[in-house]
């Protein structure tokens, strides 16, 4: 299968690769679309088992990039950045520094940020050789690590899909969270801040380990969470965490979490509908991020300082918009990935 082939590919208007021998980059920019304006999405550093199953990442991330930035109103288009490697072993200042070259190669038409794997301490190298690096601190417009406000997001949207679902407060519920990475981690703080009870579960045995110190959270093996005795399922870790092999297991009534690319594919979200489950469409719900890294954009192209007012503003429209998807399911008697879709899609046509 051609690149062109792949049903991830949909319309990107551009794919670039990367390597640098001196400092072992490998590294894939997938840009989708630039038409409300630079393409933004974050930097994700990950093992892949080849670089095929990298590309295919990077061009679900950079999709759903273009989706996320038109749903949180945003003057940005959708890209996203993979580099092949272990996050634990192989980081180097060198490779940063090689990366935010890449970056800058492009010329504007891609701005970086954390994701997975990726810290604002490495993107500082990225700096080094790029403007075109968000999500930093230590200057004016510098907006700092995204996860809180991503955190923030999510937080909001399993307060209002709790409500809608199940008529109840968060103090009322089980909350299982799969992956308590930056993202997982705030979002448990939060949850358990607001009365949630919390069952917890990760690859990292350190994180759940901390995380679950701090909220008195049930942990439980990775393999196990999805079956967990909930009311909400927060996927938080990578993506496909809803698929054929999962649906069966679950048994919360709300999937609501901080990952991306959350459905295994959109029958996945037919069969959530099927089941009368609510699904907050993860590009909606997870937007706080990207609209803090947006934030910091805004500021530097304006030579202005980062104006947290605008970012709150941002946020509280993103809930409103996840419940116009939320209504118009429920008025149309249609799946809530497909509603966000078709908004997001006539979002980047106008």
């Amino acid at each position: 299968m051609t690149l062109f082939d792949s049903a991830a590919f949909e319309g990107h208007e551009g794919v670039h690769a990367f390597f640098d021998p001196a400092s072992g980059l490998k590294a894939i920019v997938a840009v989708h679309s630039t038409a409300r304006g630079p393409a933004a999405g974050g930097c994700r550093m990950w093992p892949y088992a080849s670089a095929e199953a990298a590309l295919e990442d990077a061009l679900r991330l950079s999709r759903a990039m273009s989706y996320k930035n038109a749903m949180a109103d945003l003057e940005l288009g959708g890209g996203k950045a993979v580099v092949i490697g272990d996050p634990r072993t192989a980081k180097t200042p060198a490779l940063f520094e090689a990366f935010g070259a890449a970056v800058d190669s492009l010329g504007g038409r891609y701005w970086t940020a954390e994701d997975v794997g990726v810290s604002p301490a490495d993107l500082a190298h990225a700096r080094k050789r790029s403007t075109f690096v968000a999500g930093l601190d230590h200057h004016p417009a510098a907006s700092g690590d995204p996860s809180p406000v991503t955190a923030e997001g999510v937080f909001r949207g399993v307060r209002l899909c709790v409500a809608r679902a199940l008529g109840k407060e968060l103090s009322q519920v089980t909350v299982a969270i799969q992956g308590v990475g930056h993202v997982g981690a705030y979002l448990a703080e939060k949850l358990h801040a607001a009365g949630a009870r919390l069952i917890i579960a990760d690859v990292n045995a350190a994180a759940v380990e901390a995380v679950a110190a701090r909220t008195g959270a049930q942990v439980v093996p990775p393999d196990a969470i999805c079956e967990a005795e909930a009311d909400v399922f927060a996927p938080c870790a990578l993506g496909g965490a809803i698929s054929a092999r999962t649906l069966p297991r679950l048994k919360a009534k709300v999937i609501a979490g901080g990952a991306n690319n959350q459905l295994s594919g959109p029958e996945a979200g037919r069969a959530l509908f099927e089941k009368g489950l609510l699904y907050a469409p993860d590009y909606v719900i997870n937007g706080g991020g990207i609209i803090n890294v947006a934030g910091e954009i805004r500021a530097i192209a304006r030579g202005e300082a980062f104006d947290p007012a605008w970012v709150a503003a941002k946020l509280d429209r993103l809930t409103q918009t996840l419940e116009e998807v939320l209504d118009r399911s429920l008025s149309e008697a249609r799946p809530t990935h497909e509603i966000a879709d078709e908004m997001a899609r006539e979002r980047l046509r106008r």
